[in-house]
């Protein structure tokens, strides 16, 4: 699976966090070419800050792998990870991060700050921009329908 069609489906995760009131972010992480897991944000939802739709997702391929470490996969996440999100990446080894747009508020790979992978002992291969004008406008009609009701 190309990371397009991985992408799309993240996508396709945040349009089910917007449908359910949460901020439009989707996750999908991927081994061996198959979606093992998927997340969608939802700290709305379970009162829960750390449910970012990249933690839900990392929780549910170790949760299926049996273990935290997924040294073989691949995280796709609709929108540039935050430094929580982005500590929990490195914390399971993730191997490739492809996130779509860039987070300009909260973005933790280049948009506010570089995360310090100098001193992790982890480092996933970064690529950013795929699909980005597609995750971007999903964010910008939930905050402007939001504004206008």
């Amino acid at each position: 699976m190309d990371d397009v069609v991985c992408m799309k489906k993240a996508l396709h995760e945040a349009a089910k966090a917007a449908a359910a009131g949460e901020v439009p972010v989707g996750a999908v992480v991927v081994r061996d070419g198959r979606v093992i897991a998927r997340g969608s944000n939802k700290p709305v939802g379970s009162s829960d800050p750390t449910a970012h739709a990249e933690i839900v997702a990392l929780r549910r391929a170790a949760k299926k792998a049996g273990n935290y470490r997924l040294p073989d996969c691949d995280l796709y996440v609709t929108v540039e990870p935050c430094a929580m999100c982005l500590g929990a990446i490195v914390q399971s080894r993730i191997r490739r991060l492809v996130f779509g747009a860039l987070d300009p508020k909260a973005g933790a790979v280049s948009s506010i700050m570089n995360f310090p992978f100098d001193r992790t002992n982890h480092r996933p291969e970064i690529h950013g921009g795929i699909l980005a004008a597609e995750a971007a406008r999903l964010l910008r009609d939930f905050f402007r329908a939001r504004r206008q009701a």
